[in-house]
C-alpha cells in the first residue's frame, strides 16, 4: 500500500471516529442533564452541532447502503473495441473478477443470470476466487453454471496463490487456466488470442508476450495491472485485470480510498489508454473478508462486456 494511500484512509477513519465521539459525548452529556433535577441541555443547542449530528446520521446511512443494498447492485458495463486484425467477425468477452466466495452466497446467482443472458463467446475470471475454503464448492458450481459458446478462462489471482495455494480450484469444472500459456478462439476462420498467468508469475511476462501473434487481436489477463506499462512494448491489445475492488470504498469526488496497487489511483477503475494497450481494471464481484469492511460505496460490483469488432 502506498504512503499517499495510507494517509488518505488515516484521515477518513480519524474523520469518521471524531464525529461520532463527540456524538457520544454530547448524547451521553444531555442523558446526564436530564436524570439531574434543575439541569437542562439540550440536544440540538447550536447550528455546529447540528451539523456533528447530521453527519453522525448520514454515516449511519452510508454504513447501511454500503453493507446490504450496494454490494448486491451488479453493474453491467458495455464497450465497443474495433480492430483492423478483425475482417469479418466480431467476438463478446465478458469480463468478471474477484468473486471472493463466502460462507453464505452473495452475487454469485445473480451474476450467473446475467452473464448468461449477454450470451458471451468467451468468459474470463482473473481471480480472487474464493475467502475461505469452505467456499470452493460454490464456486467451482458458480463457475460451472457459467455459458459461453467457445470457452471460459481464468487467472489465479493473489488469494489463490498465497492465501489457498494448496486448493485445487478447477478441479471438475470446465474453467480453462492460463498458467504462463496462450489460448486461441476462433469463429467462421478469425481468431482472437487471450494469454495469462497466475500473480505470482510475473516475472514470466516476457516469455508469455513473447507467445503473442502480431496479427491478431490480443488478450492479456492478470490478476493486477501492475505490469500494463512493461506489457506496451508487446502485441497487447486489451489487458484485463481486477484486484482493486474500485477501492470497495470511495468518496465523491475523490475516488477510491485504497486499492492495494503499486499504481496507487493512476488507474483505480474502469477503461485506460496505456500507449496502443486498452487497460481495463475491473471492479469485481465479491468483497475481502475481516478485517476488511464489507462494504461497498461508491463501487459497485461489475461484469464488463467487450464486443470486440472489425474496424470498418
Amino acid at each position: 500500500m502506498l504512503i499517499s494511500e495510507i494517509i488518505a484512509a488515516l484521515i477518513f477513519v480519524l474523520f469518521i471516529t471524531a464525529i461520532y465521539i463527540f456524538e457520544i459525548w454530547h448524547i451521553a452529556l444531555y442523558v446526564l442533564c436530564k436524570l439531574r433535577s434543575g439541569q437542562k441541555k439540550k440536544l440540538f443547542s447550536n447550528k455546529k452541532i447540528i451539523v456533528f449530528h447530521f453527519l453522525a446520521v448520514i454515516g449511519i446511512i452510508c454504513f447501511l447502503y454500503g453493507h446490504f443494498i450496494e454490494p448486491r447492485r451488479i453493474e453491467v458495463t458495455k464497450f465497443q473495441i474495433r480492430t483492423a486484425k478483425l475482417s469479418h467477425e466480431s467476438f463478446r468477452i465478458v469480463h468478471i473478477s474477484d468473486l471472493h466466495c463466502d460462507k453464505k452466497p452473495l452475487n454469485e446467482k445473480t451474476m450467473v443470470e446475467i452473464v448468461n443472458s449477454l450470451e458471451p463467446d468467451i468468459i474470463v475470471f482473473t481471480g480472487d476466487a474464493i475467502n475461505r475454503p469452505s467456499a470452493l464448492p460454490l464456486f467451482r458450481e458458480t463457475m460451472n453454471n457459467l455459458k459461453a459458446s467457445l470457452g471460459k478462462v481464468a487467472v489465479y489471482g493473489n488469494w489463490e496463490t498465497v492465501h489457498w495455494s494448496g486448493l485445487d480450484f478447477y478441479s471438475g469444472t470446465d474453467i480453462m487456466l492460463l498458467d504462463i500459456s496462450m489460448l486461441e478462439f476462433s469463429k467462421n476462420y478469425e481468431s482472437i488470442t487471450i494469454a495469462g498467468m497466475g500473480s505470482n508469475k510475473s516475472l514470466a511476462v516476457d516469455r508469455v508476450c513473447k507467445m503473442l501473434p502480431d496479427d491478431q487481436f490480443n488478450v492479456f489477463l492478470f490478476h493486477y495491472s501492475d505490469l500494463v506499462e512493461y506489457v506496451d512494448k508487446y502485441d497487447v491489445d486489451l489487458y484485463l485485470c481486477g484486484h482493486t475492488h474500485g477501492g470497495q470504498v470511495a468518496l465523491p469526488f475523490y475516488g477510491a480510498l485504497v486499492t492495494m496497487s503499486k499504481f496507487g489511483k493512476k488507474y483505480e477503475s474502469g477503461m485506460y489508454s496505456v500507449g496502443d494497450t486498452i487497460l481495463y481494471v475491473n471492479r469485481g464481484i465479491g468483497m475481502d473478508s475481516f478485517p476488511a469492511p464489507r462494504v461497498r460505496f461508491l463501487a459497485r460490483p461489475e461484469i464488463a462486456v467487450f464486443d470486440i469488432i472489425p474496424e470498418n
